[in-house]
């Protein structure tokens, strides 16, 4: 662990304290990325405000984030979340005082499948032999309307609805910093998923939602994956509609065949 404030240009290239890999894309957004997944987990300020969307997942990850975000100098004004799966849920470990806003649709949800989300957690972590010091506790939910606005300092986030990999989501467009937080959409490394509750058709209509803004986009952050350039996003957009559209005997994107997708594809194709 290093100890002292991160230069700027060591942030940008990436740097990655104990397991934590962590970039600037802008001077007022930082992502962290986790060993597993690659789950992203984003922080954005401005002023003296600051929000962490979703979280990492590893107890090494979550420990280091106050330090992480202490010496880059970002403050936290509380938490956010992209949807309600678990693994975008766990940052209140890291700030266990702090409130997790989230989309009225993932709201309703966590209220609908209460302890789902500790069950969900705890599977993981007995299939993985993962110890942590303390259970989750989601504490107080701040449900956000979506479509929407949130203030940060004196500017805002636009919260956009983003459903269809589940029922619920919200992605958030900083516009500041023309970066696109969008959740599990877009992802390089993991073709379009459709979880128990999420839906074709909607996925699609989120798709051609975030369309106009990955095309303002200087970067966009998935919910796994790297970081990406607009272009490269609105690449990966075009390869996951003609996907979605093409289900269920739809080609996988060529860069997304591996074993891991296919099964994704599989689970697809029976969901329909």
């Amino acid at each position: 662990m290093v100890v002292g404030r991160w230069p700027a240009d060591v942030l940008t290239a990436g740097y990655r304290p104990g397991t934590v890999r962590a970039i600037s894309v802008h001077q007022d957004v930082l992502v962290a990325t986790s060993e597993v997944w690659q789950t992203t987990c984003t922080a954005v300020r401005r002023g003296d405000e600051g929000f962490l969307i979703d979280s990492p997942v590893y107890p090494d990850e979550l420990e280091l984030l106050p330090t992480l975000l202490s010496q880059a100098g970002f403050p936290l004004s509380g938490l956010l979340a992209t949807h309600g799966d678990w693994d975008h849920l766990l940052a209140r470990l890291s700030f266990p005082d702090a409130a997790l806003g989230c989309a009225e649709t993932t709201a309703a949800r966590l209220t609908a499948e209460p302890g789902a989300v500790q069950r969900e957690l705890r599977a993981f972590d007995d299939e993985h032999y993962v110890e942590r010091p303390r259970p989750l506790s989601l504490g107080q939910v701040q449900a956000l309307p979506v479509p929407g606005h949130l203030e940060v300092g004196d500017a805002e986030i636009e919260l956009h609805p983003a459903d269809g990999h589940t029922a619920d989501g919200m992605a958030m467009w900083i516009p500041w910093a023309r970066v696109l937080v969008c959740g599990d959409y877009l992802s390089p490394v993991e073709i379009p998923m459709l979880s128990e509750t999420g839906s074709r058709a909607a996925y699609l209509a989120t798709l051609r939602r975030l369309e106009p803004l990955v095309d303002q986009a200087s970067h966009v952050v998935p919910g796994h994956g790297a970081v990406m350039e607009g272009a490269r996003a609105a690449a990966v957009l075009r390869e996951d509609i003609a996907y979605l559209e093409g289900l269920p005997d739809a080609p996988l994107p060529l860069a997304r065949r591996g074993p891991a997708q296919q099964a994704i594809h599989a689970t697809n194709r029976e969901r329909l």
